[in-house]
């Protein structure tokens, strides 16, 4: 496999695959916080709904502990605030991947392609 293509491209050819694998791991982080942001502000629209005065308990660790109307309200949007940066910041790295990739992705094709009489850098032989 490595004698079809030369060491530079090969090089490429594996930052491409390791670019690809952080590139799955962002996708997954950000759905994971758009899912979390999602649940907090749902939490936040329901706290609309809810009477000041009703009982309220907020999960510590694997406790309910109670608190109140405002603490509660305070802690989510806050939880929402943060949430929004975390995702907003893996969409900005999700699109630095991307252009990373492809442009990497475009040197691995012009190096392909202009392989066919011996490369940039190389001729036959080597040893």
């Amino acid at each position: 496999m490595q004698g079809n293509l030369p060491p530079e491209a090969q090089e490429k050819l594996e930052e491409l695959q390791d670019l690809q694998e952080t590139a799955q791991q962002v996708a997954v982080q950000k759905n994971e916080a758009e899912s979390q942001l999602t649940e907090a502000q749902n939490a936040l629209n329901e706290l609309d709904d809810i009477d000041a005065d009703t009982q309220m308990y907020r999960e510590v660790g694997e406790l309910l502990v109670a608190t109140d109307y405002d603490e509660a309200q305070e802690d989510l949007d806050e939880k929402v605030d943060s949430l929004e940066i975390r995702v907003e910041t893996l969409e900005k790295q999700e699109e630095r991947v991307q252009e990373q990739f492809e442009e990497l992705q475009g040197e691995l094709q012009q190096m392909l392609g202009g392989a066919g009489g011996g490369g940039p850098m190389g001729g036959p032989g080597g040893a």
